[in-house]
């Protein structure tokens, strides 16, 4: 008589491992922001029940989602890269009326794309955006490090020593701001053109750096994140990138 064999253990179901917001984000459907607002306002459901609580776990491959009535499918990974002009906010919405990087979208037909960093509304030149939560934040994890260069005007001409001393960096406000580099790249009798390249961003980073010195930012443009270069993209205007840029990118 052979000997009975052991009876197969059933696996038991697979928790899912997010909540329902970081989930609608994760399908780059919306921001995280605008997911938790949307389950908040019942507009959610999940297997035919309204959902309120946006940290509810709930999984895209198992479960049928629906927002404001409609499946929840992930979206086609988009990534553009814009020359954002200055005095342009980045941001979906602004309380004070201010235009947003997405006014120059709204005419594109693109899907949901969340901004891939941050410039301030002085600030200009080359902002990503895309509906990937993974590979933007890839990209601005500070572990990361990934390379943003910057050409900025400022209203004097630095000597070396100055030059130094922004990689040197300084603590202000409990954080250190430092450059990885800061040269001179052309000066007149009263003001110069810095290129400075930071591999972490802090809130208006290089701005708070130079006023630690004594030194006032005219003006302020990123030309490049990474490998990827700003180019002859004109201001307010976008592109996609191709699939080797997004790769370069990640890959930083």
């Amino acid at each position: 008589m052979r000997p009975s064999r052991p009876a197969a253990r059933t696996s038991a179901p697979t928790t899912p491992r997010h909540g329902l917001a970081r989930v609608l984000s994760k399908l780059g459907v919306c921001s995280r922001s605008q997911a938790e607002k949307a389950v908040r306002e019942g507009r959610v459901s999940v297997d035919g029940k309204i959902v309120l609580d946006p940290e509810r776990p709930a999984d895209a491959q198992r479960q049928r989602i629906l927002l404001d009535g409609e499946p929840v499918m992930a979206s086609e990974r988009v990534y553009i890269a814009l020359n954002k002009p200055r005095g342009i906010v980045v941001s979906a919405s602004d309380e004070r009326g201010r235009d947003t990087v997405y006014d120059l979208l709204k005419e594109a037909g693109l899907p949901w794309l969340g901004p891939v960093g941050r410039l301030d509304k002085a600030s200009e030149g080359l902002l990503l955006l895309s509906n990937d939560s993974v590979w933007a934040a890839r990209l601005t994890e500070p572990k990361h490090h990934v390379d943003k260069t910057y050409h900025v005007q400022v209203d004097s001409v630095p000597d070396q020593a100055l030059l130094d001393a922004l990689i040197e960096g300084v603590v202000e406000e409990g954080e250190r701001l430092a450059a990885r580099r800061a040269v001179l790249l052309r000066h007149g009798e009263k003001n110069a053109w810095l290129e400075i390249v930071l591999d972490e961003g802090r809130n208006r980073h290089i701005r708070r750096l130079l006023a630690a010195h004594d030194v006032a930012v005219l003006r302020l443009i990123r030309v490049a994140i990474g490998s990827l270069a700003l180019g002859e993209l004109a201001k307010g205007q976008w592109r996609r990138l191709s699939e080797d840029e997004v790769r370069a990118l990640a890959q930083a």
